[in-house]
């Protein structure tokens, strides 16, 4: 079979989309120094916690680098890149400005929540872009060619990637020390139950066969030892 399929909404193709990335770092960028300035240089009834999730985004941004950049062997659209864009502005800036207190006249404390919540912000990030690299350092062994990784982190769940980005934006909602900011997490895991993974997945048996009919029967499709 071709390794060209969309599915997900996405370009499977392998592609190196330079140009794409470029802008859509770009912009990702942009944001970031946006939400630095807001968390920095504006007043805020909660500029603690307003400075930590502006460091998020930094984090976030730094991650996503290393993906575009090293991970991502796939197409990328400007169309995705623009539209990511703009979904990176409503999260990252809504949640900077939850947090700063933009609804509220009370600066929330840091607690047990937000330890929580930091907790969540990195083992999540630990799960998407540490399973991410085993993958991608199994894909370059020469008998690796062709074949379905199911090792490392995925032996527990084939979406251990998407699974990690839900315990992260679980996380960076809570930290936010607003309930409006769950929002986003249950969007988006809406998103990978019901879009992103049955496309990705079909994509996959017809690429792999066997192999990954075999390796989906028998592990969890997103949450470990759960779904």
């Amino acid at each position: 079979m071709s390794s060209s399929a969309t599915t997900g909404g996405v370009d499977r193709a392998h592609d190196r989309s330079i140009a794409p990335k470029l802008i859509f770092a770009a912009l990702h960028g942009g944001i970031v120094v946006l939400c630095l300035w807001l968390a920095f240089a504006m007043e805020w009834v909660d500029p603690a916690r307003a400075k930590l999730l502006a460091g998020c985004a930094v984090l976030y941004f730094l991650r996503h680098l290393i993906t575009l950049f090293v991970l991502l062997k796939r197409k990328v659209e400007l169309s995705e890149a623009l539209g990511l864009s703009a979904f990176t502005a409503v999260f990252e800036i809504g949640f900077l400005l939850l947090g700063a207190g933009i609804l509220s006249d009370t600066a929330v404390p840091f607690g047990s929540m937000d330890m929580l919540a930091l907790g969540l912000i990195a083992f999540g990030s630990y799960l998407n872009t540490g399973s991410e690299l085993q993958r991608m350092i199994w894909k370059r062994r020469p008998e690796s060619k062709g074949r379905c990784y199911t090792g490392g982190m995925f032996k527990h769940s084939m979406h251990i990637n998407y699974f990690g980005d839900m315990v992260l934006f679980t996380g960076w909602a809570l930290l936010t020390a607003s309930w409006l900011a769950l929002v986003i997490p249950l969007l988006m895991t809406v998103g990978f139950v019901f879009f992103h993974i049955p496309g990705l997945d079909a994509y996959l048996s017809q690429r792999y066969g066997a192999e990954f009919d075999t390796y989906a029967a028998k592990t969890a499709k997103l949450i470990p030892f759960v779904y």
